[in-house]
């Protein structure tokens, strides 16, 4: 049988200083090992830490021997090991080193620190938030009461908030509009611009335009995007120049319609086009506001509404769809509820592109004689409020003096009957405010 090295006996714990008796192998005050005491070094001094010993003194070592304490004498010099020379552990002569400096407070009990100390990486999140400025909260487009979290959802509803071109709001002194992607396409192909300006005897002008990717065509969401900017501006640098709105608005379908036959020819349309397709394509209407005239103009099957404030007043529908339910109807062999309800009803018959087969903008100027609103809509609205009638009553009493709000609530009346399309509005006061004035 194996047996475990003898020790020699101690009489002190080596930890903690307790007394041991003989035969202990473990300190019954702190359970230190003393199995595992190393040897008793005899080629160097053993010093007591509690000062109950005399440390032994080893001539060799060099030690100076420091004389009695004499009261009215200055203390002895204190000399520090490093002071002194002597061999190291093989037995050469130390070579002699410049003391270090001397400090106070240091501590010769701390564990040894490391060469290098790894760098913690900053946290990314901590240093985004600290980079960018604080956001407002935003609310949820569904519920309009929670707030949206950072990944996108609310936190009343859950419901997932759209991309920048899914759901669009912008709100522009006393014009606002807002379009939302519906709850049935994948992506948002309708578009919208607004605007005002002064003309040249200083009164102001308000314009807006509404635009409706054709989905059958290639790249419609580019389509609509082109044919609104280039038909807003094209209207806002003609008005100031002193152009009828009219002859503004005929000019500004123009433009739209070049700006979107130049999308066939980029080479995007070409890896998108398929052999069913057509070139890209979209429907535009749009409306001019002025201190006493109204203007439209349009191309396909959106519309505008005039709605007026003393809502004892009838509304009216200011277009006329190019469409293949409107062509029965002008040629007396439907009524307008048949042929609505026909599945063909929304194949337009008139659009903005390559494949169009003739560009006939359509305008028409009104005088309105008591204030009002012009509600500038895609299909997607009127959809689910087709008559005048049914649009009016939808639309908010307040609406002149809150657009904004006036079109979120339309919007959300689309989504709520199904929002089966993509869905725009634009709301523009009649008559048009003096420039500086917007909506309350």
């Amino acid at each position: 049988m194996s047996q475990m090295p003898q020790q020699a006996a101690l009489s002190r714990c080596p930890s903690c200083e307790e007394p041991l008796e003989s035969g202990d192998r473990f300190c019954g005050a702190c359970g230190y090992d003393l199995s595992a005491v190393p040897p008793r070094p005899d080629d160097g001094p053993t010093l007591t830490l509690n000062g109950s010993g005399t440390p032994a003194v080893v001539p060799t070592a060099g030690w100076p021997v420091a004389a009695d304490a004499d009261s009215s004498a200055p203390p002895p010099t204190v000399h520090l090991p490093a002071d002194l020379p002597g061999p190291d552990s093989g037995g050469a002569p130390l070579s002699p080193a410049t003391p270090p400096p001397t400090a106070t407070g240091v501590r010769f009990d701390r564990p040894r620190e490391p060469e290098e100390y790894p760098l913690q990486a900053p946290d990314p999140r901590v240093a985004a938030d600290a980079a960018a400025p604080a956001d407002p909260a935003k609310l949820c487009v569904a519920c309009r009461a929670g707030r949206v979290d950072d990944d996108g959802y609310c936190e009343n509803c859950g419901h997932a908030q759209p991309r920048e071109r899914d759901h669009m709001e912008q709100e522009y002194g006393p014009i606002a509009a807002v379009s939302d992607r519906g709850l049935r396409h994948h992506r948002n192909e309708d578009a919208f611009g607004i605007g005002r300006t002064v003309l040249p005897d200083g009164s102001g002008a308000l314009v807006a335009i509404v635009c409706d990717g054709v989905s059958s065509a290639t790249r419609p969401d580019d389509a609509s995007l082109a044919a609104s900017r280039a038909a807003s501006e094209s209207l806002l640098a003609a008005l100031p120049l002193g152009t009828h709105p009219q002859q503004a608005m005929h000019d500004a379908i123009v433009a739209a319609a070049h700006a979107v036959n130049a999308l066939a020819q980029e080479p995007a349309t070409a890896r998108e086009h398929a052999p069913h397709q057509n070139a890209p394509a979209c429907t535009l209407v749009g409306a001019v506001v002025t201190a006493g005239l109204l203007v439209v103009g349009w191309v396909g099957d959106s519309r505008a509404y005039w709605v007026p404030v003393d809502r004892t007043s009838p509304p009216a529908r200011l277009t006329e769809d190019d469409s293949w339910a409107a062509q029965m109807v002008a040629a007396g062999l439907m009524n307008e509820a048949e042929a609505y309800a026909d599945e063909r009803a929304h194949a337009i018959t008139g659009w903005l592109g390559a494949d169009a087969y003739e560009l006939e903008p359509h305008t028409a100027s009104f005088k309105p004689d008591r204030p009002g609103v012009v509600v500038v809509c895609t299909d997607g609205l009127w959809n689910y409020a087709e008559a005048a009638e049914e649009m009016a009553d939808v639309l908010p009493a307040d609406a002149a003096v809150r657009p904004l709000h006036g079109a979120r609530v339309l919007v959300g009346h689309a989504l709520d009957g199904g929002g089966h399309d993509n869905v725009t509005v634009a709301l523009v006061p009649f008559p048009a405010p003096p420039q500086g004035a917007g909506s309350a």
